[in-house]
């Protein structure tokens, strides 16, 4: 992935997301049109549909022009991280705002690097939840608006599941069913995909999700905002088995995740050093919690993988560009013969491209919204709250 950025005056970073020629040509010539003509049939139907994308579920503002599904015309995302770390965490208020300030700036940049207008769009596409409300309202009044104005076809994408959807950008061999590992600040799932928009969630957690625990821990250790890059770097530098810490199994719900007992534990062993005058090695905590954090999540999913019958095992959400959940993945799927699919770890974080992707197979199915769509805060995955689809077409 070629990733242009530019920090504008306020802070925020603004980038420019291609894909390389190498990633690109996994599939090429004939090969590749017969992925994508596969794709096609197992959505329903044939023909180029073009996709202009919006997200805005958190403190990014992007917007992508997808082709069928697969094909990435244009990625852009407008980051507020450097706004919010000052904080410690995203600022809701902040974030609504700075969408309403880049939203619009994102839409033009992603027709024109893409070189379509919204003439040649043939279907907007936005998340609508789950998210910081105020934040989703943006994308979704931006995208309302074009819809109307233009006369297209409507559709709201799970965030979560753009995530998954994320794996169809650049493995064009993959298709469902398959089990998918989504790890985020906001979630952790562990999903069986039966098809394009079939979803069953085996596992989730109880409590903190990995990527929360990531950045509560981050700031004990005083690592600070955003943890989960940070305690990446500094875990390379400290020894995994310093610490031992809990790794939580729930009796009556195998494939579902518990890390506040993990954070707690973190907690202890920062104030017990405090009261005893010492003096912790920050790297040692971060790989001993990295590593309670990664065997626990690739544990869940291999074993998921076995029980269920599944070859096939996908990664997704903003944790999953964790180097050492990645590593140790591909090990033991490797080693338990199931296929490892990955996005890159830019397509890991928060875009429009992978709203674009599952928007595809939801709009060939014949889904579409009304245009008295609303933001869903806490919109479930599985359930997915059909009361704001018009139906099919």
């Amino acid at each position: 992935m070629q990733i242009d950025k530019n920090v504008e005056n306020d802070g925020v970073i603004f980038m420019s997301i291609k894909g390389d020629d190498k990633s690109d040509s996994t599939e090429t010539g004939a090969s590749k049109a017969a992925v994508s003509d596969s794709a096609s049939a197992s959505a329903g139907g044939s023909g180029d549909v073009t996709i202009l994308a919006i997200e805005s579920s958190c403190d990014e503002t992007a917007a992508a022009v997808v082709r069928n599904g697969r094909e990435v015309l244009s990625n852009i995302i407008s980051s507020q991280i450097a706004l919010h770390t000052i904080y410690g965490g995203v600022v809701p208020e902040i974030a609504s705002r700075k969408h309403v300030e880049k939203i619009n700036g994102c839409i033009r940049a992603a027709l024109s690097e893409a070189g379509v207008t919204l003439e040649d769009i043939d279907v907007v596409a936005v998340t609508y939840g789950p998210g910081l409300v105020g934040a989703l309202l943006v994308g979704v009044s931006a995208a309302k608006a074009i819809s109307f104005a233009q006369n297209k076809p409507l559709i709201g994408v799970h965030h979560i599941e753009g995530h998954i959807s994320a794996n169809f950008i650049e493995n064009k061999d993959l298709e469902p069913p398959f089990v998918c590992l989504v790890v985020s600040g906001g979630h952790s799932h562990l999903v069986v995909v039966k098809d394009y928009g079939e979803y069953e969630i085996i596992g989730q957690t109880r409590d903190d999700a990995a990527g929360e625990a990531f950045d509560k821990v981050a700031r004990a250790i005083g690592l600070g905002y955003p943890g989960g890059p940070k305690i990446d770097a500094a875990a390379k530098e400290g020894n995994p088995d310093a610490f031992t810490f809990p790794q939580a199994k729930i009796s009556d719900a195998e494939y579902d995740f518990s890390f506040s007992g993990l954070k707690s534990a973190v907690l202890n062993i920062i104030n017990q050093a405090k009261m005893q005058g010492e003096e912790l090695n920050q790297a040692d905590v971060a790989a001993s919690f990295q590593k309670a954090v990664v065997e626990v999540l690739v544990g869940h999913a291999i074993k998921a993988c076995r029980e269920y019958g599944y070859d096939k095992l996908a990664i997704a959400g903003g944790v999953a560009s964790n180097t050492a959940l990645r590593t140790l993945m591909e090990k033991e799927c490797a080693a338990n013969g199931i296929k490892f699919y990955r996005p890159s770890p830019v397509l890991c974080t928060d875009n429009a491209a992978m709203i674009g992707a599952a928007a595809y197979y939801e709009y060939k199915k014949g889904v579409r919204f009304d245009l008295d769509m609303n933001a869903v805060p806490n919109l479930p995955l599985g359930d997915r709250e059909r009361r704001f689809h018009a139906g099919k077409a």
